[in-house]
Formats: structure tokens, sequence, C-alpha cells
């Protein structure tokens, strides 16, 4: 077993992951071990282990397919692009979520299944049950929007969200321990319209609402304190 003393512990399970990489332990194309094994290997927690994937995910070196696990795409992936991620803001990184996130509800609205209905309606409950904060809010949060971009059945924005989700995570724990006040029934109820927009197909009111929600974050991020 590996022992980790670095911190973000994430960070440091990316950090292995990627030497085992780059010492050819998987094949470009294959699947990796599943999150209980690794995290078993590793001596962590599976959530320390999904937050590592992810990252590596908005590197290019891994991509997660939904139903068939996590696979090698690239021994390298795209530094550059990690790096000008890394380097943005909280704002910046909402409103690239607005880009993103408001048109994937638009798509998802014209193009959900019931089953992408029925996987939205389940992040939102488990969303609620998480609306107090604790251990895992972040996580718990992300799960939503990509329910929703995952809906839109687009793989060029689910690529993107993917790709911008580890650093949008880190965003928003910063947002959560710098706003701890944050209203988190109403931005709950907007999470409610939007999933009752996607239901009734209405896309307009459906990107209107994604959008609405990360406006009013935004708004919270650049008020004073």
């Amino acid at each position: 077993m590996v022992t980790l003393r670095r911190t973000p512990l994430a960070d440091q399970v990316a950090d292995d992951l990627r030497r085992r990489i780059r010492a050819g332990e998987w094949e470009v194309g294959h699947r990796l071990p599943g999150e209980m094994r690794l995290a078993a290997d590793l001596g962590v927690g599976r959530s320390t282990i999904r937050e590592a994937i992810r990252q590596l995910v908005g590197q290019g070196v891994l991509v997660s397919r939904q139903g068939a696990g996590v696979f090698l795409v690239s021994r390298e992936g795209d530094d550059e692009w990690s790096a000008v991620l890394r380097d943005a803001d909280i704002v910046a990184v909402v409103e690239a979520r607005i880009a993103i996130e408001a048109e994937a509800a638009a798509l998802a609205a014209d193009r959900r299944t019931s089953a992408d209905l029925r996987a939205m309606r389940r992040a939102l409950a488990e969303r609620a049950r998480h609306r107090d904060g604790g251990e895992g809010l972040v996580e718990v949060d992300m799960a939503f929007p990509r329910a929703v971009v995952a809906a839109c059945h687009s793989p060029v924005l689910i690529d993107l969200f993917d790709a911008f989700a580890p650093r949008v995570c880190e965003a928003m724990n910063e947002m959560v321990r710098s706003h701890p006040g944050f209203d988190r029934d109403a931005d709950h109820d907007c999470h409610v319209r939007l999933v009752d927009a996607v239901a009734e197909r209405d896309a307009p009111r459906a990107a209107d609402e994604s959008r609405t929600h990360l406006l009013t974050l935004r708004a919270r991020l650049v008020a004073p304190v």
C-alpha cells in the first residue's frame, strides 16, 4: 500500500496515478481498475479517487464512459489546458459554466430520454439530502449539472464539462468556504425548476433557469463578504 502524505490528497493520488500511467502500468485504450480497487491500493477513500480521476479526465489523460468505466486515452494529456483551468479565478469558472451549462440545458430539454430525466431527478434528490452541507457537498452538487449535460447527448459538450469539472469542484469548494451564508434553499428551488423545464421540453426556460442559477452564484461571488 502506498502511503500518501502531501495535501491536497486528491492531487497526490492524481500524481501517483499519472506516474503509474507513464510507467506503462495500463495500456492506452484499456480500462483502469474500479474505484474500490484503486482506493484499497492507495489507502484513500473512494471520493478522493473520484476527484483524482476527475483531474486526469480534465487533463485529457483519462475518459469516463457512463456504465463502462474509466479508460486511459493519453499518457501525457493536455497540460497547457490544465494550467489555464488551474489559474482561472472562481468568477471566470462560473462564467464558463454559464456558457456550457445553459446551452446543454436547452439541448437536454429537446433531446432528453426518460432515463435521462430519471437520472436528473435522482441527482436532485441526492442534492436535497445534502442541502445542509457536510462532507461531499460539492461532489453531490456537481452530479446534478453532469446529469443535465449528459442529457443533451452532445459528446463535445459532455467532454468539455468533464474536462472542466475538476476546476469547477475546486472553485465551488472555495465558494463554500468563503461564502458560508449562501441561500441553498433558493438555489435548490432553481434546480427544481430546471428539471421541470427539461421534463416539459421547454428549451428556452431550461436555458434561462440554468443561466439564472449561475448568474446568482456569480453575483454572490463578486459581492462584498
